[in-house]
Parts: structure tokens; C-alpha cells; sequence
């Protein structure tokens, strides 16, 4: 950052980082969620053109607030993963190793059962595959945390519509699917590719797959006991999509299981990525600007526009929410997901508030990490206040 001014804590909430005094508005904002007093912790991250703007952090790691958050704290941002994981998937397009109008059985050729031989390598991504959840072989409870009991599953599953007709959020078994189609092309699964071919190059603090080394650093997630698509876990499985979405959870509160290390281990590429806004931020600030940043180059600027490009614009079944769709990446969708003014904007969300875009208008990387998540099912106020302030700054 040029000209950076530092971010002090106060006498009631320890803060961190650096911004660029022009920016002070986002800080405000910042400040503000916190006073308003639905934070515990969080971080925000914003890199214009390739420039840090702000990068600032604050508030506690759990509920006692006792451990401060650091500049190294990390913490899971849910399905931010599926916008991560898009873009290694991409990387893959981009190199001509899969095509995403091949057949899916043209690179997992057991995949090829109970009519899933016309599903195509786009559906997966824009979750109209038909495979939003397991009816063939339910498993057990904890399944969730066993890659390759999910991928056999999803293997023997039929879909419950004809592919690419109905759009329902694949919102665990996305993951799972683009990672066995990546293992049959490259040999590595999500996890090891985005570490050796994203974040050790761009020197970014994101997982998927958490070392145990890791462990120390991760914030607690403090999920809202009134968060629809959470509590849908506790009901018993039936024709309804969104109980049979989280049959496969371990048993006991959703609390327990996002903290737990068997979470954190688990390469759930759909969900369970840990990291902070920095690496999120960095991540997109790339893509943003073509492609590449600080002399790495992830996309050529045609992948990036064939990912970013429109794939439906409907209401997906399982959370009923309208989501402008792109390829494993959401589109600016500002009833669900917004990412500011500029409708070219791309990226994730995660369930509970943390979300992380790219929007090539305004060659903004853009990322915010919390614990404590929101009520509501979108990216919601918190983040929504500092993407306001972010382009009050900008015009």
C-alpha cells in the first residue's frame, strides 16, 4: 500500500492492519458492524488494480473474547470454497485438459450409470446436474467428512432431473464431483492442486484440507441458531431437498461439527475451506485484472469470461433463492448475493457472511472473513456495508 495508514485498537476492541487513507470509509463501516454488536470477529481485504487498499482486522477468535484477531487468523468461509474451487477447476479449462461441454463420463468413465451418461462437465457447475443430493445411497450420518464414500455414492446416483433442466444448489456434492473429475485428469483432488497451483504461488493463506498444523490459528464459527438452511439438518430425510442435503452431516450441533478437526481435515471442496480475506482478496484481485497479478497468472482473459458468463438466471430448489449463475462461479446477484454495482461481478459467498469477488469493472478483488454468522441466507448487512462504502470510495 502506498501512503498506509495503520489501524489501532481501541480501548474495547483490538484491531489490526493497514489501509489507504482514502478509504476510510470502509474502515468506518468496519467499525460499525462491530459497534453494532452483531461481530465477534472479522476481517475485510480490498485490492484495486492490484493495489492493497485495506486490509484490517478485529474483534476475538470465539465467544469468550479472550484471543484477539490476528493478522494470521484464520477461519472457515464455507462456500467461498465454491468459487475457490471454480477457479482451479478453471485453471484446468484453461490449460485444455477438460472441456466443460465434454460428457463427465469422458474423464470418470464410472460415472456412466443409472442415466448419468448425458450429464455434462458445465452442469456440475452451474448445479443443474440433477445430483444436489444422495437418494440412491444415503450413507450414514458423518459421511460428510469421507470423500470417497461421497464420490462412490454420487457414482451410483441417478439423477432426479434430466441434466441441465432444473437448477438445485449442488450445495455439498459440487465439491466432491468437480474434485474426482480434477483426480482423473491431474492425479490431485481439489486441496493439493489450489495449494501447489494457487495459493503457493500467489503466496495466499487459503485450505482446503486443513493441516493439523493449521489448527491453532482457526477462529470459532458461531453459526446463528435461527439460520434456515442450518437448522434443515435436524429434520428427518423425505422427498424434501434440503433435509437430504445434510443427511450425511455428523450427528450433534452444527457448532460442534465446523470446529471440530475432522471438519477442518476434511476436503469438502464445496464448503470446508479455511483461510482469511487477504488470501480470498488476492485471489480475485487476479482475476479481476485479467488473469494475473504480481507476475502469476491464473486465467487467460477468455476463461475468465467464459466462467463469468451468464449460465441461467432462475430460482435454484433446494434454498429457493434467484441466483444469476456463471460456471462453479455466481454472478452479482443483489436479492442473494451482492457484489456491488457492476453486474460483471463474479465470485462466493459463504453461508453466514463471508464472501469473496471479483469485479472487472472495477478491477476489484474483494473479501470478508467473519465467524459470527448472520441470520439471513445471503452474504447479508455486514458485508453489504463495506461493499457500499467500498464503491462510495470509487464513484
Amino acid at each position: 500500500m502506498n501512503a498506509t495508514t495503520e489501524l489501532s485498537a481501541m480501548a474495547d476492541l483490538p484491531l489490526g492492519g493497514r489501509y489507504d487513507p482514502a478509504f476510510r470509509p470502509v474502515v468506518d463501516a468496519f467499525l460499525q458492524n462491530h459497534a453494532d454488536g452483531e461481530e465477534v470477529g472479522s476481517a475485510v481485504s480490498i485490492v484495486v488494480d492490484g493495489r492493497p487498499v485495506v486490509d484490517i482486522w478485529g474483534g476475538w477468535t470465539d465467544a469468550t473474547r479472550t484471543r484477539p484477531w490476528s493478522s494470521d487468523t484464520i477461519v472457515c468461509m464455507m462456500s467461498v470454497a465454491k468459487g475457490i474451487t471454480a477457479i482451479a477447476f478453471a485453471m484446468l479449462i484453461d490449460r485444455g485438459l477438460i472441456d466443460p461441454d465434454a460428457r463427465v463420463i469422458d474423464y470418470w468413465p464410472e460415472f456412466a450409470v443409472n442415466g448419468k451418461e448425458t450429464v455434462l462437465v458445465r452442469h456440475i457447475l452451474d448445479h443443474t446436474a440433477g445430483l444436489p443430493v444422495l437418494t440412491d445411497e444415503r450413507l450414514w450420518p458423518g459421511a460428510l467428512l469421507d470423500r470417497e464414500a461421497m464420490v462412490g455414492a454420487l457414482e451410483v446416483q441417478h439423477p432426479l432431473w434430466a441434466p441441465g433442466t432444473v437448477a438445485a444448489y449442488h450445495v455439498h456434492t459440487q465439491g466432491f464431483l468437480l474434485g474426482e473429475i480434477m483426480r482423473r485428469v491431474t492425479g490431485k483432488t481439489v486441496g493439493p492442486f489450489l495449494h501447489s497451483e494457487i495459493a503457493a504461488l500467489l503466496g495466499v493463506d487459503y485450505w482446503i484440507g486443513l493441516p493439523d498444523a493449521e489448527h491453532h490459528r482457526v477462529a470459532r464459527l458461531m453459526p446463528h441458531p435461527n439460520l434456515k438452511l442450518m437448522a434443515a439438518k435436524t429434520a428427518e430425510p423425505a422427498d424434501n431437498l434440503r433435509p437430504l442435503a445434510f443427511y450425511q452431516n455428523p450427528e450433534g450441533p452444527w457448532e460442534d461439527m465446523l470446529n471440530s478437526a475432522e471438519w477442518r481435515r476434511c476436503e469438502m471442496a464445496s464448503g470446508s475451506g479455511h483461510g482469511n480475506a487477504r488470501a480470498v482478496a488476492r485471489i480475485y484481485a487476479a482475476l479481476a485484472r485479467g488473469g494475473s497479478l504480481d507476475g502469476v497468472t491464473l486465467l487467460k482473459p477468455q476463461t475468465i469470461a467464459q466462467m463469468s458468463t451468464l449460465q441461467h438466471d432462475r430460482i435454484e430448489l433446494l434454498q429457493e433463492r434467484h441466483y444469476r449463475q456463471g460456471l462453479g462461479v455466481l454472478l452479482n446477484s443483489p436479492g442473494a448475493v451482492y457484489m456491488g454495482p457492476h453486474s460483471e461481478a463474479f465470485g462466493h459467498h459463504g453461508i453466514g457472511g463471508s464472501t469473496g469477488f471479483a469485479d472487472p469493472v472495477a478491477k476489484v478483488g474483494f473479501s470478508y472473513a467473519c465467524n459470527r454468522m448472520h441470520q439471513v441466507g445471503d452474504n447479508g448487512p455486514r458485508a453489504r456495508a463495506l461493499i457500499d462504502a467500498l464503491y462510495g470510495v470509487l464513484g
